[in-house]
C-alpha cells in the first residue's frame, strides 16, 4: 500500500518515528538501529502490518533494509516484531554477515532470539544471504551496476511478491513473464499477473 512517506519528522524516540504529510502525521515504528534524525524533511520506507485489531506501519532508511525486514517476515516463528527486533539488535549488513557465516552465536545475543529461532534463520535465508550482501555491499562492481539498471516498477512487483512469501527466484521468474503480457509500468497490473500466473 504504502513504498514510502516523506515528510517532516515531528516527533523521534529510539523505536518510533512520527512524520508530518501535510498536516497528517504518520506513526511508524522503526528499529532501535536507525539514525533517523530528530528534526528535517526524510524520506522512510514503509512496511505496513494488517491485523484484526490493527494497521501498524514499519519504517526503514532505505529500501534495503526495508526488503531484508520482508525478507525475515517470511522465516518461519518470525513476526513483525520479532523482525524488528533482529533489525534493531543488528542492522543490515552485520545481520547478512551472520547469517552468510551462519553464526547462530551472533544472533542469539539479539534480545528475544534463541537458538531455535537463530537456527530456522540462517536455514530460511542463507541461500538468500550472498545476494543480500551484493545488494547491500558498496562499490561492489558489476553486481551493483547491474542492480542499477534493473526497472524499479519490475522491482518493486518482485518485493511485492517476496514479501508474501515467494522465494525472490520464483517471484523474479513470474514478474517477467507478466512483465511480457501486461504494462509494465502499472505496479497494480503486474503484481496481479504475476500472482495469477
Amino acid at each position: 500500500m504504502f513504498d514510502y512517506i516523506e515528510g517532516e519528522v515531528a516527533r523521534r524516540a529510539p523505536a518510533r518515528l512520527v512524520l508530518d504529510v501535510g498536516g497528517v502525521g504518520y506513526d511508524l515504528f522503526v528499529p532501535l538501529s536507525s539514525r533517523f534524525p530528530h528534526s528535517g524533511r526524510v524520506r522512510a520506507w514503509t512496511h505496513l502490518v494488517v491485523r484484526e485489531d490493527a494497521h501498524t506501519l514499519c519504517g526503514f532508511e532505505d529500501r534495503e533494509t526495508r526488503d531484508l525486514f520482508r525478507l525475515l517476515l517470511t522465516v518461519r516463528g518470525v513476526g513483525p516484531t520479532m523482525a524488528l527486533s533482529v533489525l534493531s539488535g543488528l542492522p543490515r549488513e552485520p545481520l547478512i554477515e551472520a547469517v552468510a557465516a551462519g553464526d547462530t552465536a551472533t544472533l542469539t545475543r539479539i534480545r528475544g532470539i534463541g537458538k531455535k529461532t537463530a537456527e530456522q534463520i540462517l536455514l530460511d535465508l542463507r541461500d538468500k544471504a550472498a545476494e543480500l550482501r551484493a545488494k547491500s555491499s558498496p562499490g561492489s562492481g558489476p553486481a551493483r551496476t547491474a542492480e542499477a539498471g534493473r526497472d524499479p516498477t519490475l522491482e518493486d512487483a518482485i518485493a511485492a511478491l517476496v514479501s508474501i512469501g515467494y522465494p525472490e527466484k520464483e517471484a523474479r521468474a513470474s514478474v517477467e513473464r507478466a512483465a511480457r503480457k501486461v504494462d509494465r509500468r502499472d505496479l497494480e497490473k503486474l503484481v496481479r499477473a504475476a500472482l495469477t500466473g
